[in-house]
């Protein structure tokens, strides 16, 4: 405390011209309507200036909860135009309520884990069993492209066979002419940006450019863009053709994913069981 007053008393002609000077200001705002005004709008200024600097990092921390709910809005809204794109050709009349009549919907997801660099590569995603997610579901990309398979499934998590793995074969066609091939990774060739379409008819013609979508079987809806032709016409020793495509999904951005929900998965699958399997 002795060494506080030695310290004021040392510097005590600061003291006071800072207490004046203070006192100064302040009878000249209080007195003076210009020199208000311009010290009102010089701290409004001040202080809007810091509130959005504090609103901009705000913003920062609270992107993760904006993605989520973006890429929720974005499932609900291409549900809903899968809707009202769809017909049922069985009926005559124009079907007004097309919402009733949808077979598929989408379901977002955030990808949790994922891996590009493997043989056969799985990803995980935060939906499970409580978000109606079941073994055997489509999965695509947020804007375009095809991502694999639910796998195995818990609670509140499930796995993806990605189409970047081995086992992963999806049924493709030509859009311009829906001529049926079969879409797989790999061959010896592990690009990411790439896959092969076979089992084409060998007397068709595919062309470099030629975009590849999917078939409607096999738990995708049909017209699912997957890619363009980059190399065509490769012969095989079986007949038939293969062409190498460049694939639309980028699988090493991938942060949001869509589940396609199918609502007659089970009924075709309890249907397709009672067959026999030499018929």
């Amino acid at each position: 405390m002795r060494n506080l007053w030695i310290f004021i008393s040392r510097y005590n002609a600061f003291f006071l011209f800072i207490i004046f000077f203070t006192v100064g200001i302040y009878l000249t705002v209080k007195n003076n309507s210009y020199q208000r005004s311009v010290t009102l709008n010089s701290s409004n200024e001040v202080v809007g200036t810091a509130y959005e600097r504090l609103n901009v990092f705000k913003r920062y921390l609270n992107l993760g909860i904006v993605n989520d709910s973006l890429a929720a809005e974005n499932a609900k809204l291409k549900s809903q135009l899968l809707g009202l794109t769809t017909v049922d050709t069985t009926k005559e009349v124009q079907v007004i309520d097309t919402v009733t009549n949808q077979q598929y919907s989408y379901l977002a997801a955030k990808v949790v884990k994922n891996s590009i660099t493997l043989r056969n590569n799985v990803m995980t995603i935060n939906k499970g069993t409580v978000d109606g997610i079941k073994s055997g579901m489509a999965v695509i990309a947020p804007q375009r492209g095809v991502v694999g398979f639910i796998r195995d499934v818990s609670a509140h998590l499930a796995t993806i066979q990605s189409l970047l793995h081995k086992d992963t074969k999806i049924s493709v066609t030509l859009k311009k002419n829906h001529v049926l091939g079969s879409l797989v990774w790999g061959d010896g060739n592990f690009d990411i940006k790439k896959a092969f379409v076979k089992e084409v008819p060998n007397h068709i013609k595919m062309y470099v450019g030629d975009t590849i979508v999917t078939s409607g079987f096999a738990s995708f809806p049909a017209g699912i863009l997957v890619g363009k032709i980059s190399k065509a016409n490769v012969a095989t020793n079986d007949n038939f053709l293969s062409a190498e495509l460049n694939l639309f999904t980028d699988f090493s951005t991938l942060q949001y994913v869509y589940v396609v929900k199918d609502k007659k998965a089970e009924e075709q699958k309890a249907l397709e069981s009672i067959a026999k399997p030499n018929e």
